[in-house]
C-alpha cells in the first residue's frame, strides 16, 4: 500500500511538471535538490488524491510514505523537491495522527531540508499542531527534544527550536 502510494504521487508529480519550473526550482535550491516543476498546486492536488485513493494509510504508513517521498527517487539520484513538498503537505493533512516520538524523523526532514520552503510549513503546519496536541508525558518528552534542538550545533535545529519557542509561546 505505501509503495503504492509512492509510485503513484511520484509518476503523478512528474506528469504534471514543467521543465520552466523545474530550472527555476533548480536554480533557486542551487542545486542541492531536483525537481519535476510540478506546481505547489499539483502537489497539493496529488496528495488530497492519494489520500482518497489509499485510504487506509495509518500512522506508521503516513511515517514511511513521508520518508520515502523525502528520500531519494532511485538511488544515485538527487532528492526530487516536490517529492519533499508532498510529504510535508502529507504530514500537514495527517498532523493528528503524529505522535511525540515523531520530532525525530522530523528532525531528521529539518536538518537535511535543503529549503525555507520545505522548513518553514514542517515547523508552522507540523510541529506546532503536533506540540499542540500533546499534553503530559508526551509533551514533556517533546520539551526535552525542542531542548535538545536549542543546542544543537545545526543552525537549522536551533532556529526551529527557537521558531517553535516563539510562536508557541514557551520563550
Amino acid at each position: 500500500c505505501v509503495a503504492a502510494a509512492a509510485a503513484f504521487i511520484d509518476r503523478t508529480l512528474q506528469n504534471e511538471g514543467a521543465w520552466y519550473r523545474a530550472d527555476d526550482v533548480e536554480s533557486r535550491l542551487g542545486g542541492a535538490l531536483s525537481s519535476y516543476g510540478s506546481s505547489v498546486g499539483a502537489v497539493r492536488g496529488t496528495v488530497r488524491d492519494a489520500l482518497r485513493k489509499f485510504k487506509e494509510l495509518d500512522h506508521d504508513a503516513v511515517l514511511q510514505l513521508a520518508s520515502g517521498l523525502w528520500g531519494q527517487p532511485k538511488p544515485g539520484s538527487r532528492p526530487v523537491f516536490e517529492r519533499r513538498l508532498a510529504a510535508v503537505v502529507l504530514l500537514q493533512s495527517r498532523a493528528g495522527l503524529l505522535l511525540h516520538s515523531d520530532l525525530t524523523r522530523i528532525e531528521g526532514f529539518l536538518r537535511s531540508a535543503e529549503s525555507p520552503e520545505l522548513v518553514d510549513p514542517l515547523l508552522s503546519d507540523v510541529v506546532l499542531p503536533l506540540l499542540a496536541g500533546l499534553a503530559g508525558r508526551d509533551r514533556q518528552r517533546a520539551g526535552v527534544v525542542l531542548a535538545r534542538w536549542s543546542q544543537d550545533p545545526d543552525a537549522r535545529l536551533r532556529r526551529a527550536a527557537a521558531c517553535i519557542g516563539q510562536q508557541s509561546g514557551t520563550e
